[in-house]
């Protein structure tokens, strides 16, 4: 791409803001695993997951749709793009440009 993103559309990111958090974390972490024995405390579709990125450590996240929360960093968001952020360390350019190479 030589050294410049394309600009990200609107439509781009809605996609990216609706796409449910368990998803993504299935597509892009070097680990995951659900943990079947949680029961989900606020709604029945929630559930936690133990994840490993080589990059940057080792996660435990709730999710439910797009939204998800890191039990041990206390940080939570919504959307793909805050979830590759937070589980990358990057900023918005390198996670649209994982997104876009992932999905």
């Amino acid at each position: 791409m030589g050294g410049r993103m394309t600009k990200v559309s609107k439509v781009e990111l809605d996609k990216w803001r609706m796409l449910n958090a368990a998803d993504v974390i299935q597509k892009l972490a070097d680990y995951a695993n659900c943990d079947t024995t949680y029961i989900p405390i606020k709604s029945e579709k929630s559930s936690r997951w133990y994840v490993t990125i080589r990059e940057s450590g080792e996660y435990e996240i709730l999710t439910t749709g797009p939204k998800w929360f890191d039990m041990r960093s206390k940080r939570g968001g919504g959307g793909a793009i805050d979830l590759v952020m937070h589980l990358y360390n990057i900023d918005f350019k390198q996670a649209v440009a994982k997104l876009r190479g992932a999905l």
